[in-house]
């Protein structure tokens, strides 16, 4: 208990640090550099002190207000933090143009005077916004619009013949929370159901909130239809949530939980293993929990197929060296808004979608729902469904 506290402090006072460079970085560029107005300025300081101080401030108020109010305050101050993010990404993709420009006129011997300055920061300012505000439309549309279903065949050695055609439908980082809720899910339930999946699992991140103030929006969830069973694994944020709960309310409504266990998948030796493990952080957070992937797969026959659900695709490491054939992973959201990729990559070795690790197969889907902002730049949301047959991968 003591080291999750002392975890959340830590993440705390770095998230505050980086607001704070964001922030001050935006003031010098959008109202400093350009030397606007000293009323603008002071408005605009102003405005950015609240929105930077709403950032974190308001993790913990969302969470005591009703939801309706709560579902505001997050798509204001969430909607904030994509564009933030995308303003910043923008005006340092600018920085090697003023450098350059810079550069340029002292070796022409005309150093840029202060009307000079004044007009190139104002431009790339204003271009920066119109490119924000383009991309974050876009973005919007993106994660508030219908999520497309995306197919994939993988090809798996030791799977029998007679399951070639077995489909398994995933959802993963649904982050049902302050602005995501039960008529969404419900939708998304609905067409699960119309692709008649063998095989349905939720790879972790279900939930943003107790089962106190979410149980009603979850409970879509007890309507999956699956020939072979509906399967979750847990993600960090149901650590975040009260994990214990959400595996005992996800049981109740028929979803069965995997914690460190394999079931089969099948019926007689048309049938493979399918392996669940806690999320990568579960241990720290929770005695007890924490993924152990030899207890996973113990007392399994190793001539068998063997998948694996796991939130995190750092797992595939730990899959490959247990005989794992295919792990199904979420987590990473594709980055959500780009460039996130790039730093996604500084902690996970797969981002998005099919890859492989020697002979073992990942899938790494971006995501159902949305974390934070609600935006999605080139990084679509997704309900995968993965075809599988048997046979070697290509």
């Amino acid at each position: 208990m003591q080291r999750s506290v002392l975890q959340y402090a830590i993440f705390l006072a770095v998230f505050a640090l980086l607001v704070f460079a964001i922030h001050y970085y935006l003031w010098h560029r959008l109202l400093r550099a350009p030397a606007l107005q000293e009323r603008v300025q002071t408005w605009g300081k102003r405005v950015l002190v609240a929105l930077g101080v709403a950032l974190p401030v308001s993790m913990f108020v969302v969470r005591l207000l009703p939801r309706s109010a709560g579902a505001i305050v997050s798509f204001v101050v969430y909607t904030w933090m994509g564009l933030a993010a995308l303003l910043v990404s923008t005006l340092l993709v600018s920085e090697p143009m003023r450098a350059a420009v810079h550069a340029l006129s002292k070796l022409a011997s005309r150093p840029l005077d202060e009307a000079r300055r004044k007009f190139l920061s104002r431009t790339i300012a204003g271009s920066a916004g119109m490119i924000t505000f383009g991309l974050a439309g876009s973005g919007a549309a993106e994660a508030l619009g219908e999520v497309a279903v995306r197919k994939v065949n993988v090809a798996l050695g030791r799977l029998p013949k007679e399951l070639t055609g077995l489909r398994i439908v995933q959802l993963t980082d649904v982050h049902i929370g302050p602005t995501i809720g039960r008529a969404w899910l419900a939708e998304i339930v609905g067409r699960v159901n119309a692709l008649d999946p063998h095989v349905v699992v939720i790879t972790g991140d279900l939930v943003d909130g107790s089962v106190e103030a979410l149980r009603e929006h979850v409970a879509p969830l007890a309507d999956l239809r699956a020939k072979y069973g509906v399967y979750f694994v847990t993600g960090n944020h149901e650590y975040y949530s009260g994990v214990e709960a959400w595996i005992e309310e996800l049981g109740r409504i028929g979803v069965r939980v995997l914690r460190n266990e394999h079931v089969s998948i099948g019926e007689g030796v048309a049938s493979f293993d399918l392996a669940g493990v806690d999320d990568w952080t579960g241990g720290s957070y929770v005695k007890g929990h924490g993924p152990d992937m030899a207890k996973a797969v113990a007392g399994r026959d190793p001539n068998r197929e063997l998948i694996l659900l796991a939130h995190q695709p750092r797992q595939i490491f730990e899959a490959a060296a247990h005989g794992v054939g295919l792990q199904i992973s979420g987590h990473t959201h594709g980055g959500q808004i780009f460039p996130a990729t790039m730093l996604v990559r500084l902690q996970q070795p797969f981002v998005a979608g099919l890859d492989r690790l020697g002979e073992t197969q990942i899938y790494v889907s971006r995501g159902t729902g949305y974390w934070g902002p609600p935006m999605r730049v080139g990084a679509p949301a997704e309900i995968t469904l993965l075809e599988l047959r048997s046979g070697a991968a290509s």
